[in-house]
This record gives structure tokens, C-alpha cells and sequence, in this order.
């Protein structure tokens, strides 16, 4: 039985202590911009949307990795960067459907579920992010749900 990181966006405040949480654990420091979690904000909407890598089942940012820096955490299920692999291409990012690819200090970054301890759940008060036991779970789901996202977000901004 796999554990996921569940992400519900209408519970989301945008608080964005998850990103807080996520880059004081990863760069020291409270600076949102290197956090591997970016809340995208909607004003207009009230639509706050936590945007964080899906884990995919077949990981299209695997193959596109031309130095073989992503591998699959076989604890955790998580794609992680090898950063001493890394040469910082960006291919990994171009492949990645959620965008959820990050780079500073010429390095890949990005979510690694904490080692099956995400801090953004930890510190996540209005329960937005869990991250919980399933019993299925598929690239597909996590795709359809993507794909619904993406239309809400295409009526938004039209």
C-alpha cells in the first residue's frame, strides 16, 4: 500500500506555510522561492492552488534526464535528484508535466516527500496537504485530476 501526498485546494488558505516549512527544512532558511511547494494565487478567484510534483507512476522527467540524476526512492515511491549527478540541463523540467521542476545554484530541485515526512503537511493547518495510506493509486487519476485543475484554471483566466 503506497502513501501519497493528497492535495485538496479547497481547503487551501494560501497561508503558504507549507512553503515556509518545505525551504527552511531544505535551504535553512525561510525563503519561499526555494521551497520544492509554490502555492499558485488567483486573487481574482479566491482560488489558491499548492503546486507540488505527483510522484507520476511512469515519470516522464526519468527518461528525459540525460545523466541519469532522478531516480525512484524505493522507500518512499518519490522521484528524487542525485544532485551530484545533476548537470542542470533542465531536461528533467521540459518533460515534467506540473512544472513542478526547480533550479538554483545550477541543480534540479525538487519535492522528495521528506524522506515519507513531508514538513508541508506537518505545518499545513488548514489540512490541505495529507499525506496518506491508498490502497490504488494510478498516473491516470493523478492525471485526470491535473487535467480538471487545468481546465478550472483555463475558465478562470478566460
Amino acid at each position: 500500500m503506497a502513501q501519497v501526498l493528497v492535495i485538496d485546494h479547497e481547503k487551501c488558505t494560501s497561508c503558504r506555510l507549507c512553503e515556509l516549512a518545505c525551504s527552511e527544512r531544505y535551504g535553512g532558511a525561510y525563503q519561499p522561492s526555494r521551497a520544492h511547494i509554490h502555492v499558485a494565487i488567483y486573487p481574482e478567484d479566491a482560488l489558491y492552488l499548492p503546486m507540488v510534483c505527483m510522484q507520476c507512476d511512469d515519470a516522464p522527467c526519468i527518461p528525459a534526464c540525460p545523466s541519469g540524476a532522478l531516480r525512484r526512492d524505493s522507500a518512499t515511491n518519490a522521484v528524487v535528484v542525485v544532485a551530484e549527478r545533476c548537470v542542470g540541463c533542465r531536461m528533467c523540467a521540459l518533460a515534467c508535466p506540473f512544472g513542478a521542476i526547480n533550479y538554483w545554484d545550477g541543480k534540479a530541485h525538487k519535492c522528495d516527500l521528506c524522506g515519507g515526512e513531508p514538513e508541508c503537511v506537518r505545518y499545513c493547518a488548514p489540512g490541505a496537504l495529507r499525506y496518506e495510506r491508498v490502497e490504488r493509486y494510478s498516473h491516470a487519476a493523478r492525471q485526470a485530476y491535473a487535467d480538471r485543475l487545468r481546465g478550472s484554471l483555463k475558465e478562470v483566466v478566460a
